[in-house]
């Protein structure tokens, strides 16, 4: 039957990889989800006949813990919004990070109630550093996924009160990160020689809990799609670390791989930044925090008038942002480009930039749920080249992604790719104000003469956009 267990665990095992691999492209990605789920479905019904062939199931607590989770986790993905996806994949990171830190944690207490069974030599060197690191990356996982869902949020209600989720990174802050993380490791050390001593337990849980907040606290919106990343790394590595404490071979492999995956990702976030990781996470994105004054003025359009230019337009691109996001305008886009091809038989496009939104491939989540076709999502390195032949680029709610200040080599934005919107013989930009975007630095492309701005909701401005067209 221990042979049964172990092809289990490598079914479980194989869809996994599968599965990960079907996410690579928006076509398949429903497909890997569906892997995914069947692989944790196999590896929770192997552990169970483990348990249960070795006399350790119960029952009661094993079935309550899959209802109660099944329906949890069904309610919040009924009722999330697509808009509301960064904070729940957020949260996940944290939910997972904290699973894994509970297991290792209920390990140590059993050798802390019963001495006779903690292992001598190797074995207790290597579980209990095991069991460090995954308290260390799980709890830090937690507290800040939980600090960066609410960014993301943008703030918490309390007592009908809306409190707005602080931004703050001061100088001396980076020093007291790395202090936190060394004493982790001193008490790691320390647990090895007193395995026993509940104090060091709970003081490495207490420090990593502060260090995921202090962590997270100095970054926003611009960098938050690089931290969701780099949270999701850091709960599949606290899996993979509860994995070698429990002896669990499906929990390395499961947790490697969202490690691995994660990071990865996590550094192709990096790289469309151009920044560095730890650029990310030790100095503020935008300088010093100030903000340019807005010293320029434009005069404002109407969907008319857009309406009108936009008549017999060959080639339209649009360039989605987070304010497309905030206004939920992705349907009345996806309405836009149909009667832009019905009418004029425009070809359509959008050009993605990869750290668009509030998480990784957020613009393609929204915009795959207003049905638009896949082939029309053209990543930015791919489409950047096709602007000087586009007739019109309509931005909504972009600002730092379109910025051509990113070319100049000087300011917060220095180097950072951007879509190359200005290369169009027109542009249309849906936005309230002239604001500055989250790097604090104006925006020269709402200035040049060929651009045209739609201040207000996207919502409100891309419904009187559609319904001009339709009177053309």
């Amino acid at each position: 039957m221990e042979d049964w267990i172990s092809i289990g665990y490598l079914l479980s095992a194989a869809l996994f990889i599968f599965g990960l691999k079907k996410l690579g492209h928006p076509r398949t990605a429903p497909f890997g989800n569906q892997l995914g789920a069947l692989g944790m479905l196999v590896a929770v019904l192997t552990t169970v006949v483990s348990m249960q062939l070795a006399g350790n199931a119960q029952w009661e607590l094993i079935i309550a813990g899959i209802v109660v989770g099944s329906l949890i986790g069904y309610w919040m993905a009924v009722k999330v919004e697509m808009t509301g996806m960064p904070e729940l994949v957020a949260m996940f990171n944290g939910f997972g990070g904290a699973a894994s830190a509970l297991v290792a944690l209920s390990e140590i207490q059993k050798y802390i109630s019963n001495a006779d069974l903690i292992p001598e030599g190797l074995e207790l060197t290597v579980t209990m550093i095991a069991a460090g690191l995954s308290a260390l990356v799980g709890w830090m996982t937690l507290t800040g996924s939980l600090l960066a869902m609410y960014k993301l949020k943008g703030g918490i209600e309390v007592f009908g009160k809306w409190i707005r989720t602080p931004t703050w990174g001061p100088s001396w802050l980076n020093p007291v990160k790395v202090l936190l993380l060394l004493s982790v490791f001193v008490m790691i050390f320390l647990s090895i020689e007193e395995p026993t001593n509940q104090n060091y337990l709970w003081g490495i849980i207490g420090v990593s809990c502060l260090l995921g907040i202090v962590l997270v606290l100095p970054i926003g919106g611009a960098d938050m799609p690089v931290v969701v990343s780099l949270l999701n790394s850091l709960s599949g590595i606290a899996a993979a670390f509860t994995g070698f404490i429990i002896g669990n071979s499906v929990l390395i492999i499961a947790g490697s791989l969202v490690g691995a995956s994660g990071l990865i990702l996590t550094f192709i976030m990096c790289k469309a930044m151009n920044r560095t990781l730890l650029d990310v996470l030790f100095k503020s994105f935008g300088g010093d925090g100030e903000k340019q004054a807005l010293t320029r003025t434009k005069v404002g359009s109407d969907p008319d008038e857009v309406a009108m230019m936009l008549d017999g337009a060959q080639k339209v691109i649009i360039v989605p942002g987070y304010g497309m996001a905030v206004s939920q305008c992705q349907h009345a886009v996806k309405e836009f480009a149909d009667l832009m091809k019905e009418k004029f038989d425009t070809e359509i496009k959008y050009a993605i930039h990869p750290v668009a939104g509030r998480m990784p491939g957020h613009m393609n989540v929204l915009l795959a749920e207003a049905n638009v076709p896949y082939e029309q999502l053209i990543e930015m390195d791919e489409i950047n080249s096709e602007f000087p032949e586009c007739d019109v680029a309509l931005v909504i709610g972009a600002n730092d992604t379109t910025n051509p200040a990113a070319r100049s080599g000087e300011g917060p934005l220095a180097g950072m790719p951007i879509i190359d919107a200005d290369a169009a013989r027109t542009v249309v930009i849906i936005k309230r104000s002239l604001s500055v975007g989250y790097a604090g630095v104006d925006n020269d492309l709402f200035y040049m003469d060929k651009t045209m701005m739609l201040f207000g909701d996207g919502k409100a401005m891309m419904a009187g956009l559609n319904t001009a067209v339709k009177e053309i």
